[in-house]
């Protein structure tokens, strides 16, 4: 029997919600391989227009690396590129997926995340070397990448977009966000979004759903 929260489909980010993130572990790998007059550059890497740009799915990801080789005044290979990018992923931990299945059984569950095909290709592997997934699709019933959209949060046409896909009213949406600008965006238009400020939010506001 469905008990709380009383919604339809239950919409989680992927960051610091279902896959572990550390930002700063990407940024010192990248300032250790930086002279000390560059490392400055690491405070506006994330509001770069490139970075929303490659989040948005408005250029390739050959571009993002020239961009990023550029931006900090380097050389380094593809593949170096996306090692220091993807290596901000964590763990995903089995308990968040089980949870998911879990709460599957009485509801639609979806991904709504601001994201990149490198840092999918890097959550894809570990998916892959973890739990023996090549990807969500068996997880989730939804998944909205920002990437693919051309839109990101906090835009309130992501919103908008996903609900339309889903064919439902805001009201009948939770959405879990680490971030507190993406859960005022998701809360203005009427969904029932909750901030996940640590792990343990999600088990307890889901915990009575049986």
């Amino acid at each position: 029997m469905k008990k709380t929260p009383d919604a339809d489909f239950l919409i989680f980010d992927l960051g610091n919600v279902i896959v572990d993130i550390d930002y700063q572990r990407s940024l010192n790998l990248i300032r250790q391989e930086l002279p000390s007059s560059h490392h400055h550059l690491l405070e506006d890497f994330y509001k770069t227009e490139f970075h929303h740009n490659y989040e948005k799915g408005k250029i390739d990801s050959l571009t993002f690396r020239q961009e990023v080789n550029a931006y900090f005044g380097q050389d380094w290979e593809d593949e170096h590129v996306d090692f220091l990018w993807n290596s901000l992923l964590g763990k995903i931990p089995a308990e968040r997926l089980e949870l998911v299945k879990r709460v599957r059984e009485h509801y639609q569950v979806g991904v709504l995340s601001n994201t990149n095909m490198i840092h999918i290709h890097g959550v894809n592997s570990i998916l892959w070397r973890d739990h023996g997934l090549q990807n969500f699709d068996p997880i989730f019933d939804w998944v909205f990448l920002s990437h693919e959209m051309g839109l990101s949060k906090p835009q309130p046409e992501i919103y908008e977009k996903m609900l339309t896909d889903l064919g439902t009213s805001p009201e009948r949406v939770v959405f879990f966000d680490d971030l507190a600008p993406n859960v005022a965006a998701a809360n203005e238009i009427g969904i029932q979004a909750i901030q996940v400020t640590g792990p343990e939010i999600i088990f307890d506001y889901l915990k009575d759903v049986q």
